[in-house]
């Protein structure tokens, strides 16, 4: 990749969850939020924060429907959304736990001879 390119920052994934998409069950505007949350996942030891309306702005939908596309993962078991607060106590941007989307991907693993196998 060209040095430009990744001045503007790179994120990990495992490709089992690209794979393993159907079997998940994610319709692919839930595969790209949780791309999106990924994105802004920095340090194992803490979530991600980012702001539906920053959501919203980088996938191109209103913030209204990140809220139902976040409200289906969390349903799923993939996301916990955890209300912040402020220290004067006034609201924060959710933090996101994508733990539940990480069990699910080493649940699979131990499950599947290879990943390299799950259909696409």
């Amino acid at each position: 990749m060209g040095k430009a390119v990744l001045t503007h920052g790179f994120s990990i994934l495992p490709s089992l969850l690209f794979k393993a998409q159907r079997r998940l069950k994610l319709k692919p505007i839930e595969l790209a939020i949780l791309v999106h949350l990924a994105d802004f996942w920095w340090e194992p030891e803490r979530k991600p924060y980012p702001s539906k309306e920053r959501l919203a702005e980088r996938l191109g939908i209103g913030e209204r429907q990140i809220q139902r596309w976040i409200a289906n993962l969390e349903e799923a078991g993939l996301v916990k959304r955890v209300q912040r607060y402020a220290p004067h106590g006034g609201k924060l941007t959710n933090e996101y736990d994508l733990t539940g989307l990480v069990e699910r991907l080493t649940g699979l693993t131990l499950s599947l001879p290879s990943a390299a196998r799950i259909a696409a």
